[in-house]
């Protein structure tokens, strides 16, 4: 099942889908599962990773915060969507920052996702 065909089924959206702020969610969904994977793999590195640690949890509760709110589509809060789009770019670019700082593939895997979701999300800032 596909979330674009999930939010156009709404009665509210009636077919007409924010396609920006759809691959937003996307990739917010992949990213708190990156996210969050990364976290536990950077416990098993024997350097200590805590901030990275801190930082991907930290990112994938935003990411999950951030798909949630902004798959509702009964009723209107642009607000608060755009406040989420908003701290999950912030999220994700210092959460992308710090991994970036590792060279394991793990880290850099996170790190390109938590870049793309940004720029996703500021797309969909862009539209809203």
């Amino acid at each position: 099942m596909s979330i674009k065909e999930m939010i156009a089924e709404h009665p509210d959206v009636a077919g007409h889908d924010n396609e920006p702020l759809t691959q937003a969610v996307r990739y917010a969904m992949y990213c708190a599962a990156i996210c969050n994977s990364c976290a536990d793999a950077c416990s098993a590195e024997e350097e200590d990773r805590r901030q990275c640690i801190r930082l991907c949890m930290d990112c994938s509760d935003i990411c999950t915060a951030t798909y949630r709110v902004a798959t509702r589509r009964t009723g209107e809060n642009v607000a608060i969507i755009k406040a989420t789009l908003e701290l999950c770019i912030q999220a994700c670019e210092t959460c992308a920052a710090m991994c970036e700082q590792h060279e394991d593939d793990h880290c850099k895997r996170c790190a390109k996702m938590c870049r793309e979701t940004a720029e996703d999300c500021r797309k969909a800032l862009g539209t809203m």
